[in-house]
This record gives structure tokens, C-alpha cells and sequence, in this order.
């Protein structure tokens, strides 16, 4: 048994870990025990309580389960999962659905919330091939994304405002086939009430005002809330004088950008080059 131990108060990781470990201990239990009332191996048991391997939803209900502890496994499972995503985006999310209108300039990759299924799949595939996660953790970010999009697919679900850079249409993603698919779902997003779809074409140069991928919400009270990344990093942007600067320079976007019906003839251009 592999007897490394670990603060709790170091991350929500080891918190897991040492009261997945607390609670086998005091009921006598082996891991191996643990792990057939789990089922799971005694390795995969240990890797959690060790913090060499993160827990993912279905470990914490299964540990729940064998230790009838009610959703103790599941809530700590929820802040394993928050320390988990890029600091600042989960209150992002859970603002995206009561906003009055979503802008999005992207940088290589079709934003998430334009994305199909099988092109969201292909990116965590991606992330599981080179052992940033595990193939369960790539089926939440995946089932995650979907549900924000779902949230976004009724009656008062706000404007979503998308400018793509170019390079966004010509990464092929997940191969040929799926690519076409993503295509033809922007074509069908770029002619609906709910989406404005635009194209900043390598040809702005010097003059597309975002180096890097930016997300601004407008809420209710039209107050704005802005939100960036960098690699490995994630920002939730509330300074005005910032957020003021962000909504000058996306407009800006927006008018050396293609119009939209140009966009999306870029996008069927691109379909046929595929």
C-alpha cells in the first residue's frame, strides 16, 4: 500500500485523496476492498488517494456509493474540477447564460460555443494523447461544452456575436470530414437570427486589433464582463477602463472584419478546399 501522504490544505486534489483515504481507513478497508466495492483496481484507488491521479465524477459517485456518505465525494469532486479549468472561467460561464449578447474574437481553434460535437471531441482527444487528461475527464469537458451550448439554444438566449480569424477555417481539425461538418454547421449558425459570424481574413495584418483570443459579455444591467486566455492561463477581466479599451477595439474588429455574408462565402470557399 502506498502510504505517501498528503496535506489536505494544499489542493482540492489531495483534500480528495486524504478523506478518500480517511474514510477507507476508519472502515477497516483495504484498497483492493475499496476498490471492489468501486470497482475500480486498488492501483487506480491509490493513484486518487495519493494525488497521482485526479478523480473524476464517476470515481467520487461510486466512492459515494461504498461509503453511503451522500454527495460528500461528488461536492469535493465539484471543486477538484474547479481548480481543474483556467482561473477565472468558470464565473465566466455562469454568467454567459444571462447575458444580453456574447462577443467572441477566436484564434486558430472555431470558438466553443460554435463548435460540433465531433470536432469538440477531437480536440480532447487530442489533450488525452498527450496525457494532459484522462479520456473521462475529456468526456466532461466535452459533455460541459455541450450543455453551455444547449443553454444557449433558447428564447432569451442572448446574441452571440463571433469573429474568427482566418487561421480558424483553415487548422484542420479532427480530420477532413469532421472539418466539413464544422464548416457547414457555421454556414447554418451565420444565416440564423441568434448568431452574427464574421471572418478577420489574414489580409488585416497589422490592423486586427486582438493578438489574442478575447470573450466579452454585455449583462442585463450593461455592465460588461470580459474574459481571456494565454497558454495555460485564463483572466476574468472586470476593470472598466480595460473592458472599455476591449469594447472600442471590437468594434474596430468588427469593421475590418468581412462583412457576413463575405464571411461566409470565405467559409464555403474553405469547404471546398478541403
Amino acid at each position: 500500500m502506498n502510504r505517501r501522504d498528503l496535506d489536505p490544505d494544499e489542493s482540492p486534489r489531495a483534500a480528495f485523496g486524504a478523506q478518500l483515504r480517511s474514510s477507507r481507513e476508519e472502515r477497516g478497508w483495504t484498497q483492493d476492498e475499496l476498490g471492489e466495492r468501486m470497482e475500480y483496481s486498488s492501483t487506480h484507488v491509490s493513484a486518487v488517494e495519493t494525488g497521482r491521479k485526479p478523480p473524476t465524477s464517476r470515481f467520487a459517485r461510486q466512492a459515494d456509493a461504498a461509503f453511503g456518505s451522500g454527495n460528500r465525494f461528488v461536492d469535493q469532486y465539484r471543486d477538484v474540477r474547479s481548480a481543474s479549468i483556467l482561473e477565472g472561467f468558470e464565473e465566466y460561464a455562469a454568467q454567459e447564460a444571462r447575458a444580453r449578447e456574447i462577443r467572441v474574437f477566436e484564434l486558430g481553434v472555431i470558438p466553443g460555443l460554435l463548435q460540433t460535437p465531433e470536432y469538440a471531441e477531437a480536440l480532447a482527444a487530442a489533450e488525452v494523447r498527450r496525457g494532459s487528461i484522462t479520456q473521462e475527464q475529456a468526456d466532461e469537458r466535452v459533455a460541459y461544452l455541450l450543455a453551455r451550448q444547449r443553454r444557449l439554444a433558447t428564447p432569451t438566449a442572448p446574441l452571440v456575436h463571433a469573429v474568427l480569424d482566418e487561421s480558424c477555417l483553415r487548422r484542420t481539425i479532427g480530420g477532413a470530414e469532421a472539418m466539413d461538418r464544422q464548416l457547414a454547421k457555421l454556414e447554418q449558425l451565420g444565416s440564423t437570427p441568434g448568431v452574427i459570424l464574421q471572418v478577420a481574413p489574414f489580409s488585416m495584418g497589422e490592423d486586427r486589433p486582438f493578438a489574442l483570443p478575447v470573450h466579452l459579455l454585455t449583462l442585463p444591467d450593461r455592465s460588461l464582463i470580459g474574459y481571456s486566455e494565454s497558454e495555460g492561463q485564463g483572466h476574468l477581466q472586470r476593470d472598466s477602463n480595460i473592458l472599455a479599451a476591449w469594447d472600442r477595439n471590437y468594434h474596430r474588429l468588427q469593421v475590418g472584419a468581412l462583412s457576413e455574408a463575405a464571411s461566409l462565402d470565405l467559409v464555403r470557399a474553405a469547404r471546398k478546399e478541403l
